[in-house]
């Protein structure tokens, strides 16, 4: 790659990492916020829950960063994060923390869709994989490396000391954006009026490997946070797990989806992307179903786990790279379909999850994951039969 678009795809992943952190941490320090704040933890797990939502009006944030370009929206996006994040730190009190953390999270919305999207436009199609695995390293940074460095500022120098930072890495960020991303090109974006925001919407339902792309990531991720939301509860059921091994396990999964991330960047190219999402959908699949099998200890569980998630990184990873080339006039609106679909996945997975462990033990819930995922290999080999980037 170029000097300056490695420059570009550095800054970018740096950024991200940002945004995942500002995203994540609430996660794991949901107590501490709740004893800062002086409200009960279901208060908390309110702003959890509504930032999961947002990922659907981030639909809209696509065809926008389509219309105005990607510096703009990426530029945008860390603004968003660092406004919410110093009136967080500003006024500490639930409502306001609450409308903070929300805006906050519009700001990864508004960012990813945006340089997924630039390096869809500016990396060759036979190189994407590199790209995008090398930014989607920072998912699982933000846990492995900056929610660890998090808690240790909440630690010593108080909860209002992290906001103050995220918000002023955010406008670093900005600044940075603005000096080694190029500068969009009114003349092109200008053309493009309001209806054409629902138009580019439009398509990704019409045109057939956009919407299988979509179906693809609502199935998988369903049935990823179909097992993520009760994995606990069968580790503490059937192991009696204490907390600090459940917090390794949470640390097993982060390196799984590094080394998913690591693969795409080193493999999904050679191999071809689209061969290479479903090599890592059979293995899911498989995965899924060997969980209750293989994990009849504790040390034999957390290394079907970890094949699990490194499976489902890997194929998800490998499938934007592809969803990268399915609209080229419309990149940032093909991507945040795609990340509004897996989000509405997310979302019922987390909703059905509880209900299948409870009627059916971990068995009912890989089953049921296992044949959403066997969904979402239909949807894709549906999508893109007979397609070939262009």
């Amino acid at each position: 790659m170029k000097g300056h678009l490695s420059r570009q795809i550095i800054l970018g992943t740096l950024c991200k990492l940002l945004l995942n952190i500002g995203r994540r941490f609430v996660y794991p320090f949901a107590p501490a916020l709740s004893r800062g704040l002086d409200v009960p933890l279901t208060a908390i797990t309110s702003i959890i829950a509504t930032t999961q939502i947002t990922s659907l009006v981030g639909l809209f944030s696509g065809p926008l960063a389509d219309r105005t370009g990607y510096r703009f929206m990426m530029q945008a996006g860390l603004a968003t994060l660092a406004m919410g994040m110093l009136l967080c730190g500003l006024a500490p009190v639930y409502w306001v923390v609450f409308l903070g953390l929300v805006l906050a999270s519009f700001g990864k919305i508004l960012f990813d869709p945006a340089l997924q999207a630039f390096i869809g436009k500016n990396v060759p199609y036979s190189k994407r994989a590199r790209a995008i695995g090398t930014i989607e390293i920072s998912w699982a940074g933000s846990t492995l490396m900056g929610i660890p460095l998090l808690g240790l500022v909440i630690e010593y120098a108080g909860l209002g000391s992290s906001f103050y930072i995220i918000a002023l890495l955010g406008f670093v960020g900005w600044v940075a954006i603005g000096k080694v991303f190029p500068a969009d090109k009114p003349e092109k974006v200008s053309r493009r009026g309001a209806k054409q925001l629902f138009h580019s919407l439009i398509q990704l339902f019409k045109i057939r490997p956009a919407a299988g792309m979509l179906a693809f990531g609502f199935w998988i991720s369903l049935a990823n946070d179909n097992l993520f939301v009760v994995y606990g509860a069968w580790f503490e059921h059937d192991f009696n797990i204490s907390l600090v091994s459940l917090g390794f396990s949470t640390v097993a999964i982060g390196v799984a989806e590094l080394l998913g991330e690591f693969s795409t960047a080193a493999f999904s190219d050679r191999l071809g992307l689209k061969r290479s999402i479903i090599i890592g959908l059979v293995l899911a699949i498989t995965a899924y179903l060997l969980l209750p099998i293989i994990g009849t200890s504790l040390p034999l569980a957390m290394v079907a786990m970890f094949f699990v998630f490194f499976s489902f990184e890997y194929t998800m990873v490998t499938s934007f790279s592809l969803s990268t080339e399915l609209l080229p006039e419309a990149r940032a609106t093909m991507m945040a379909g795609f990340y509004a679909a897996a989000g509405l996945g997310r979302m019922v997975g987390v909703l059905i999850g509880g209900v299948l462990w409870r009627t059916g033990g971990i068995e009912g819930v890989v089953w049921v994951s296992a044949a959403l995922t066997v969904m979402g290999l239909v949807s894709l080999l549906w999508g893109l039969k007979g397609w070939k980037p262009a």
